[in-house]
Order: structure tokens, then sequence, then C-alpha cells
């Protein structure tokens, strides 16, 4: 106890710094390489980790669908905000219902401006079910129907299909 009272302020400071700088990182490192300690920080019966879902609520149910009038109403409500945004900035405001209408509008309507990007996404999709089944082939597995898959995946990515 002695030592402790006995030594100056100047070669406490250069002890802590001594010790946070040099041997703090290497018994970190040491800690990380001895048998993967460091990884199982944390883990264990009691961890939250080990309580949360592996797949994300909105992808375990994928066959729920919101009520159309929560939709029009929220969609509305959104639109009505960016109105204002834009009011605010000195932009000219967008027509609320006819946006409403135009987002509103089901998914196989050509005649709005979502047509060609709709092929597009087709397309896309189509592209990668392509070289899906041809790692599938290469690998001995039996390849997919291209146009069956590729309809499958749509509906998954926009869930109205």
């Amino acid at each position: 106890m002695d030592l402790v009272l006995a030594i100056s302020v100047s070669e406490k400071c250069a002890a802590v710094l001594l010790f946070t700088g040099v041997a703090a990182p290497i018994a970190g490192l040491l800690f990380r390489r001895v048998a993967g300690s460091w990884d199982s920080i944390g883990k264990g019966p009691f961890a939250i980790e080990a309580e949360l879902p592996l797949v994300p609520r909105y992808l375990a149910q994928p066959g729920r669908s919101v009520d159309p009038a929560i939709r029009a109403a929220e969609v509305r409500q959104m639109l009505q905000a960016k109105s204002e945004r834009q009011k605010r900035r000195g932009e000219t405001p967008i027509d609320i219902d006819a946006e409403t209408t135009r987002l509103l509008a089901p998914a196989d309507d050509t005649s709005s401006t979502g047509g060609g990007q709709d092929a597009e996404l087709r397309a896309e999709v189509r592209q990668l079910v392509v070289s899906r089944n041809e790692r599938r082939m290469r690998k001995g597995l039996s390849p997919l129907d291209v146009e069956a898959e590729t309809e499958r995946q749509l509906a998954d990515f926009i869930g109205s299909r």
C-alpha cells in the first residue's frame, strides 16, 4: 500500500496509459484467440439472441393481406404529407386524388406508366430463374419450370399475384 502512495502522479498516469495502450489490447487479442471465448460472450440459454425469430415477421406470413380501406387511407395520408412538404418548399403540390388512384390501381393495369417496369421486373426475375436452373443442372439436380418459377417469384416479391 505504501508503494502506491509513494509514486508520483505522472508515474501513475504512465502506468495507466501503459496498461490501456499495451496490456489491454494484448489481453483482448489473446482472449479472442484462445478457444473462441470472444464469440461466446453474450451467448447461452439466457441470451436475448436466442429468443429472436429467425425469419422476420413480415416474411413469415406471406398470405396475410391488408384491408383495402386501411391501405387506401394510409396511402392518402402519405400523399397529403408529401404534398404539404412540397408546398412548404415552394414546389407545386401533387394531385392527391389522381396519385391515390394511380397507386391503388391493380398491378395488371398496363395503362399506367408502371406497365414497362412490370415487364422489366418480369424479365429480370426470369433471368434469375434461368441462371438458377443452370446452377441446378451443374449440380446434377433437375431443372425447374422457368415460367412457373418466375410466376412464383413474382408472387413472392409483389405479394398480390
